[in-house]
Order: structure tokens, then C-alpha cells, then sequence
């Protein structure tokens, strides 16, 4: 394929869309520092494990109470085989497309090349666009409101209003959207990978502590309520863990992977699904042990009563932290979206 041109052919019977799947040579110096191809496995599972493993595990014992015990953890197992499988999948069609010359960088791309630019582009550009866009701005109002927990564990009768948390989180956010690159990223997300395992870590210990306390909330884990309740609560239980799942970048990741490409992405799928293993299925179950059918949305919000000040103040504290990375991906994901076209 030439530089700027439009490509040959393919098996698929179109043209793939010319400077959309490969790095043109045309653009400035700066585009191509925004994409910055200089990464290893271990860098694209840290990516991975942010944009996978986030906050969002913390409602899985929510799920759990509308399935129980053995549809809630078969869930989680085919949830994690079927997710696993999918990346793993587009990540060898990329690796595929990139041997015959076409270096897919974004997932729009990736729906140009295999469904044309009519049906495959635009629409997974709009729905891509506006799924980040709608994590930055959960990111911004569940930081705000970690931001006023931490508050009030020092402060029960602070003034302080949540509307001046997020706008503290939006400009904390502002000033690291400035980083230059998906890339530049990688150490940040180590960071929120290593948070991630540690409120992981304070809601499994929080809930075996609760879970045997003096004071241990009653234990029941009956699916409660009439027919028509449980059949919504089965489906409201599935839409959780899917989209817990299911939020991997995978084309805008191994974009930052230096080339060639081919075996990285899988070892970095390992990384990051030795975390999914070890947090989603120790939270989800050590949170329905403890609560059973009264687990909340957010299990931080069983525990506040029953665990020492200490540890909510360090599970919302790594939360925080991660929220900030979870919404870095996102943002350079859009600003990577934008950058070639």
C-alpha cells in the first residue's frame, strides 16, 4: 500500500479505507508521537488490566444475589472464558490484518476493514465515542463521590458538597489528560493494576471480617421476591458481569505495541486475566458469603460499618486512584480516535 493511497483489494471483496489502516507517512510528527508504537506485553497488560479490572468488580456480589451461588460463579466462569476467547480473537484478526499490510489502530478501523466503511466505521466510531465518553464522566461522579467518603472519614460533619469533589476530580483529571500518549500511560496503569488488587484485597478482608464478627450481618442467599422480580434480577445479574467484562481496547492497545506484534497481545491477555481471576471471583464471592441477598451496588457501602476507619479510608483511596487512570484510558482513547483522522 502506498503512503497516502487507497489500497488494494481484499478477499473481503472491498477496499480497505487507505491512511485508516496504516500508519501514513503524511502526517506530522506529532500524530505519530500521539500513537508511540514502543510498547511490550508487559505494558499492554497493564493497559488491559485498567480498562478491564475496574471499581465496577465492586458491584459482582451485588450480581451474585440475583442468581446465587452456582448460576452466579458459572456466570463469572463463562463470562471470563467467553471475554478471554473475544479479545483474543480480535487481537489475531489485527495481528492477521497487519500481515497483509493493513496496521489497524482503532476499533473503527477494524470494523471498516471487516464490514466496509458503510457499515463497519461510522457506527462503531459513534458507539465507541460516546461508551468512552460516558466512562469519563462516571469516572468523574463516582471520583467525586469517593472523594467526599474519604472526606468524611475525617470529617463526619464537614460542609464540603459533592458538586465540589467532582469538580476537584474534573480538573485532577484535566491536568494528566495532558500526557502525551496511550503509551506514556503504561506506568500509571501499573499503578491502577497494583490499586486494583489492593481494594480487591481490603473488600475480600473486609468481608470475612464482617462475615465473622460478633455483630455479623444475617446470612441469606435465597433469591428473594416474586417471579416476575427474580426473572429481571437474573437479567439485571447477566448485564452486570457482561459489562464488567466486557470494556477491553484492544486495536488502540496493540497500536502502542512495538512491532512485530504477533504473541505479545496474548501474554499481556494472561496478565491481565491472572488479575481478572484473582479479583473478580475472590470480591463477588467473598461479598455474597458475607451479605447474601443484601449485598449493595457497591459492597464498600456493606463493610463502612463494620470494618476499622482505616480501611475505608485505604479502599476508597486506591479506588480513587484507579477512577483516575480508568479515566485517562478512555480520554486517550478518544483523543487516539481522533488523531489520524
Amino acid at each position: 500500500m502506498k503512503g497516502g493511497g487507497q489500497g488494494t483489494a481484499t478477499s473481503h471483496g472491498h477496499k480497505p479505507v487507505g491512511h485508516d489502516h496504516v500508519i501514513p507517512s503524511n502526517k506530522g510528527a506529532g500524530a505519530l508521537f500521539v500513537l508511540e508504537s514502543k510498547g511490550n506485553w508487559k505494558h499492554a497488560g497493564f493497559h488491559l488490566s485498567t480498562s478491564i479490572v475496574a471499581p465496577a468488580l465492586l458491584s459482582l456480589p451485588y450480581a451474585m444475589k440475583g442468581l446465587g451461588w452456582a448460576s452466579g460463579i458459572l456466570a463469572l466462569i463463562i463470562g471470563a472464558a467467553v471475554s478471554f476467547y473475544a479479545y483474543n480473537l480480535v487481537s489475531q484478526v489485527l495481528e492477521q490484518a497487519e500481515l497483509e499490510g493493513h496496521r489497524i489502530l482503532r476499533f473503527r478501523d477494524l470494523g471498516g476493514y471487516a464490514l466496509g466503511r458503510k457499515w463497519g466505521y461510522y457506527p462503531v466510531a459513534v458507539i465507541q465515542f460516546l461508551l468512552c465518553m460516558g466512562s469519563v464522566i462516571g469516572c468523574t461522579v463516582l471520583g467525586g463521590q469517593s472523594m467526599k467518603l474519604v472526606y468524611r472519614v475525617f470529617h463526619p460533619n464537614g460542609t464540603m458538597q459533592l458538586f465540589e469533589f467532582t469538580v476537584i476530580f474534573g480538573i485532577v483529571m484535566m491536568v494528566l489528560s495532558q500526557l502525551p500518549s496511550f503509551h506514556s500511560l503504561r506506568y500509571i496503569n501499573l499503578v491502577s493494576l497494583l490499586c486494583s488488587l489492593g481494594y480487591s484485597l481490603c473488600a475480600v478482608g473486609g468481608c470475612i471480617y464482617a462475615g465473622h464478627s460478633r455483630n455479623a450481618p444475617a446470612k441469606d442467599y435465597a433469591v428473594v421476591g416474586t417471579p416476575t422480580t427474580k426473572i429481571f434480577g437474573v437479567f439485571n445479574s447477566l448485564v452486570i458481569i457482561a459489562t464488567t467484562y466486557g470494556n477491553g481496547i484492544i486495536p488502540e492497545i496493540q497500536a502502542t505495541l512495538a512491532p512485530p506484534v504477533t504473541g505479545k497481545m496474548f501474554k499481556g491477555l494472561l496478565l491481565c486475566y491472572a488479575v481478572v481471576l484473582s479479583t473478580f471471583f475472590t470480591v463477588a464471592a467473598a461479598g455474597y458469603y458475607a451479605f447474601g441477598n443484601e449485598a449493595q451496588g457497591n459492597i464498600f457501602l456493606n463493610l463502612e460499618p463494620y470494618v476499622p476507619k482505616w480501611l475505608n479510608f485505604l479502599s476508597n483511596i486506591l479506588v480513587l486512584a484507579q477512577l483516575l487512570a480508568v479515566a485517562l484510558v478512555s480520554i486517550q482513547n478518544n483523543i487516539h480516535k481522533f488523531s489520524f483522522s
